[in-house]
């Protein structure tokens, strides 16, 4: 499980065969010399890797150096005009690094067209309208996009033949898109059916039966994908055998119309009982639902799903069913700002829905249909309210002052996240939750937790902040206040609490977080902090913030830091790098905000193996820096805010596998950094 794991993160879901000439004839209508508006239609059955062509097409460095601005948002079957004016909106700002109107969520369906065509009157445009369902869409939409003959161009995703085919009221172009031919089909599956074989290529006596599944598939790239993934778990002809047989019985006795969705079910009923649980459960999320992985495990647990694995804990556990579901491409691996994430395939949550529904497992209400009583499924999600589509989880988002009474007699209530409401406190009453693993208050107006928190010993996630409202000023992110007789030595997952009086000492007897964020630091701190780190031997996210910007952050004393240490954010002044720096063999995060450091930090960090995303803010004073050799796997490198810096050089075989560098707010520096190309 632990190689299908990391393997995973190797495996690029748009790693496909044949896609190349399609991608330089969708660039060619892009980037044409025709200075009108251009409407490019993609369209294709599910599953046929639309959104993927398109993607490959839009990210390309040279069609977005055509463009003056660029902007790609998900439609899907449910939408409300004004939320994909917003996100046009935020897409746009946040490609130019422009900062985003903060009453934008306040604003009317006139003031956002409004913003929309004074924005992009006088810019070259390329906006990509993904997966559209209704032809009423450009009606609504079009007003937006201003055409004064500058070359803008609009690219949609669809399912449907007739709103491709549709009079734009523009020059307009259509790519269908067709099955794979068998020579790519065939390139396809091996890839990944094969991916532990010698060559990745299939033995003699399995390529008849081999053949035979991938003819079944007709060419779709989805269909592919899953049934190889499936494929990669069977060595034996006898196993081959039993799915080819049980793939035919599928296609011609299966209820499901599509033949595309019989291969999907043998995909599912493959499962072992709980990974189907875990699969079905991802359907009560909206459709194009970005999910962050943690929250998912965190909700897996609260359900039961997650078996108990002795020597493991139930998230890891939980961790290695998530790999298993996107090694089999039944979900999609993504991820939402610095944190891995997923996401469901349309066709795979209609399959997850179909099965739910018949199986009472759970039903999601989108608003589409009136509710009944006789739904009697065990979960229910609802997803909309007054026509607008709510992405919730639980109460998160919900417009409430004060916690309702009746949730302190749900005894066996296990998650409960509040996140984003305007609640300022938690009764004390919450202690009689004796059942609840996870309590989420991110976000809400809650400064103290009451002292009946400690009565929560099966707590195991407890994660909280506030957010200033002026993200440049260095204490943005407040942690709450903890009672002097918390201790909850099930707790998992810390972040943020405030460091006051003897927290720090409890913290130290809290020997199972693997993540732990803490504010209001200061210099003082140090023995009784560093004690406690030591006694953390399976902590893999560490998020440390001074108590204001003139607070050293004193973390010498730590001998050595947790093994398993695999992110880590520091906030706060650095008299010098900590000794132990150079021993962070697993770190893959770090992010060094107001460091100020005096001294070179890259010879302390450049020999670490597994570095691949470094931020730094504000965390040097010199007035060059220089990036000699190392940083053999860095692919995200940000300076911000480096005030002195002049000059910056990268020699050669340095950073080899750069692939993203954003240089902002360094406003001594005026030119790139030598040796960048």
């Amino acid at each position: 499980m632990q190689n299908k794991a990391e393997a995973s993160l190797f495996h690029k879901e748009d790693e496909l065969v044949g896609i190349e000439g399609k991608k330089q004839m969708l660039m060619g209508w892009l980037m044409d010399e025709g200075k009108h508006q251009i409407v490019v239609s993609v369209v294709g059955m599910g599953g046929s890797e639309k959104t993927t062509l398109v993607a490959r097409t839009f990210t390309d460095d040279i069609v977005k150096s055509h463009f003056e601005c660029y902007a790609w948002i998900t439609v899907s079957q449910s939408y409300v005009i004004e939320d994909l004016f917003r996100r046009l909106i935020k897409e746009f700002y946040q490609a130019r690094k422009e900062e985003v109107k903060a009453d934008l969520n306040s604003m009317s369906y006139r003031e956002l067209l409004e913003i929309l065509v004074k924005y992009l009157e006088a810019k070259r445009y390329l906006v990509v309208l993904d997966d559209v369902w209704d032809i009423k869409l450009w009606e609504e939409i079009r007003l937006s996009f201003p055409d004064k003959q500058l070359g803008s161009r609009v690219m949609l995703t669809t399912r449907r033949e007739d709103i491709a085919s549709s009079v734009f009221g523009v020059e307009s172009h259509v790519h269908r898109i067709q099955p794979l031919e068998t020579n790519d089909a065939w390139e396809l599956f091996c890839m990944k059916a094969f991916s532990s074989y010698h060559n990745k290529s299939c033995s003699p006596e399995l390529q008849p039966l081999a053949r035979e599944i991938v003819e079944k598939c007709e060419g779709l790239p989805l269909a592919i994908v899953a049934l190889s993934g499936l494929m990669s778990s069977k060595k034996t002809f006898s196993e081959w055998s039993q799915v080819c047989n049980s793939l035919n019985w599928h296609l011609a006795n299966n209820s499901l119309r599509e033949p595309m969705k019989s291969i999907l079910l043998l995909s599912f009923n493959d499962f072992p009982y709980r990974l189907k649980q875990c699969f079905l459960y991802c359907c009560l999320f909206p459709e194009d639902y970005l999910i962050v992985n943690n929250k998912l495990i965190r909700l897996w647990i609260a359900e039961g799903f997650v078996e108990h694995v002795k020597g493991f804990t139930t998230e890891q556990v939980a961790e290695s069913y998530l790999m298993e579901l996107i090694f089999r491409s039944m979900i999609q691996e993504r991820h939402y700002d610095t944190e891995p994430a997923c996401k469901m395939h349309d066709l795979m949550r209609e399959l997850a829905l179909s099965i739910a529904a018949k199986e009472k497992f759970c039903a999601a209400y989108d608003g589409s249909e009136i509710i009944t009583e006789e739904i009697g499924a065990i979960r229910l999600s609802i997803q909309t309210t007054n026509g607008e589509i709510e992405q919730r989880t639980d109460m998160e988002d919900v417009p409430v002052d004060i916690l309702p009474d009746y949730v302190m007699y749900l005894f066996s209530l296990r998650y409960l996240s509040l996140r984003r409401t305007r609640i300022k406190e938690l009764p004390e009453s919450i202690g009689q939750l004796r059942n609840l693993q996870s309590l989420d208050i991110r976000e809400t107006n809650i400064q103290a937790l009451p002292r009946g928190i400690s009565k929560l010993l099966n707590l195991r996630h407890l994660l909280m902040n506030r957010y200033t409202r002026d993200y440049k000023i260095f204490r943005n992110l407040i942690g709450m206040k903890a009672p002097s007789n918390i201790n909850m030595l099930k707790l998992q997952a810390l972040s943020f609490i405030e460091s006051e009086g003897n927290i720090l000492r409890l913290i130290g007897k809290m020997t199972q977080l693997t993540t732990l964020g803490i504010t209001n630091v200061k210099a003082k701190d140090e023995k009784d902090l560093c004690a406690s780190l030591q006694e953390m031997k399976v902590l893999c996210l560490l998020d440390l913030r001074a108590a204001n910007e003139e607070e050293f952050l004193q973390v010498d004393a730590l001998s050595s830091p947790p093994p398993l240490l695999d992110r880590l954010f520091l906030s706060g002044k650095l008299e010098k790098v900590p000794h132990w720096f150079c021993s962070l063999k697993s770190l893959t995060f770090l992010g060094l905000r107001w460091s100020k450091l005096e001294e070179d930090l890259l010879p302390h960090i450049e020999a670490l193996p597994s570095l691949r995303w470094l931020c730094l803010n504000n965390s040097y004073v010199g007035t060059e820096m220089c990036f000699r050799r190392g940083f053999v796997k860095l692919r995200y490198l940000e300076l911000f805010g480096f005030s002195l810096l002049n000059k910056v050089t990268i020699e050669k075989g340095a950073m080899p596998n750069l692939e993203f560098l954003s240089i902002k707010r360094c406003s001594s520096l005026v030119a790139l950094p030598q040796g960048f190309e």
